[in-house]
């Protein structure tokens, strides 16, 4: 990392826009050493991470700014895509090429696994699958980080957890003779949240019998945000330098990219923003039959004058569904009827509104594990 004395800030007379960057995290960075520099970079504390990734692994790191650090829960939660290197024929204590070897392969045994082998063993560990994390994790065990615990010598065992694994695509397949000798898979992994890549290279390995680990991780995609997306840091602190403030995604816009969109009448968002329930969403009102209880999916809601009022989501019994607020982004606001539409037209008309106090502006009432801290959210690491 740079010196904090040649990283540039931003002239305090220029206003802070929130919204979400999209870094390319180099290697050997920290995702917190990002958070760090992003902070000198925009000229706030309100900074913050969309899951962790390790400082070995580099790519797409999604970064909040002001209160867009609101959404980072939300996309840590997306699906993620990577492009992997797997080493098969020694396993490491850490699943990657900076533990200890604990275990290696003859050249024998090496020859005698096949391509379609490994291509069979992949298949197995493709779909939903139980996963168990890597024992240098930033899992809490007790209160404590799992990798913490390794390094201070304890044997860490974690429970398997469900992942899925929705494509598994292997592009090469190349053997490394000698002593030692090893087979290298090159792959693109695409999977849920909470999945470890270094896990997936361990279980390979262990499946075919030869031990395996992680050799290189770089994240192309963390849902809707790819690589091309993505600024260097040493773009953004050029952006700084030349007299401006860092580009974000604002945060109306980056709403639209993560989540479905319902555009709500006057009333409505009004009613949103004051933390009352509103009707159910139209687009979820059943066609036939019965129609099903449950939570729906989260939905950013707009104001007419195009305002992002907050993240909202359908709940109640069969019949008397009603939609409310999981996320208030803006708070305590009345507004307006946008052109051509006629007042209290897409109000509530109640509901919901007799069945208790309502939720408090702002509050995350689905109860999403936000831990905001000092806006550097971390949430495990994907690698």
């Amino acid at each position: 990392m740079a010196q904090r004395q040649d990283v540039p800030s931003p002239d305090p007379s220029l206003p802070r826009v929130a919204g979400l960057v999209v870094v390319d995290k180099p290697l050997g960075w920290t995702s917190h050493d990002v958070v760090s520099r992003m902070r000198r970079l925009a000229g706030t504390r309100k900074v913050g991470h969309a899951g962790t990734l390790d400082p070995a692994a580099s790519g797409v790191l999604v970064i909040g700014v002001e209160k867009a650090t609101k959404l980072l829960t939300y996309v840590t939660g997306t699906d993620k895509t990577y492009r992997a290197s797997i080493r098969l024929g020694a396993a490491t204590v850490t699943d990657d090429a900076e533990g200890e070897v604990t275990r290696t392969a003859s050249p024998e045994r090496l020859a005698g696994i096949t391509d379609q082998q490994v291509m069979t063993a992949v298949g197995e560990l493709t779909g939903e699958i139980q996963q168990v994390p890597s024992a240098v994790s930033a899992i809490k065990v007790d209160g404590k980080r799992s990798y913490a615990r390794v390094r201070s010598g304890e044997d860490v065992r974690l429970a398997a957890r469900p992942v899925t694994v929705s494509a598994f695509d292997v592009h090469e397949i190349r053997r490394v003779c000698g002593e030692p000798a090893f087979v290298d898979v090159e792959a693109t992994v695409t999977c849920s949240s909470g999945t470890y890549i270094r896990a997936l290279a361990r279980d390979l390995g262990a499946a075919l019998g030869v031990g395996g680990h992680l050799t290189a991780l770089r994240r192309t995609r963390v849902g809707s945000f790819t690589l091309e997306h993505a600024h260097t840091l040493d773009e953004l602190a050029e952006q700084v330098a030349s007299g401006g403030t860092v580009e974000t995604l604002e945060i109306a816009r980056a709403a639209r990219l993560l989540f479905p969109v319902r555009e709500l009448g006057a009333e409505e968002a009004t009613d949103l923003s004051h933390g009352r329930r509103i009707s159910a969403s139209p687009a979820a009102a059943p066609t036939g039959g019965r129609a099903e209880s449950g939570d729906g999916p989260v939905v950013a809601c707009f104001a007419p004058d195009g305002t992002l009022v907050a993240l909202a989501q359908d709940r109640g019994a069969a019949g008397r569904r009603y939609a409310t607020s999981v996320l208030g982004i803006t708070v305590g606001t009345r507004f307006t009827p946008g052109p051509g539409e006629t007042p209290g037209a897409g109000a509530s008309d109640g509901a919901g509104a007799a069945d208790g106090p309502d939720v408090a502006a702002g509050d995350d009432a689905h109860g999403s594990p936000q831990r905001q801290g000092d806006n550097d959210i971390d949430t495990g690491t994907d690698a």
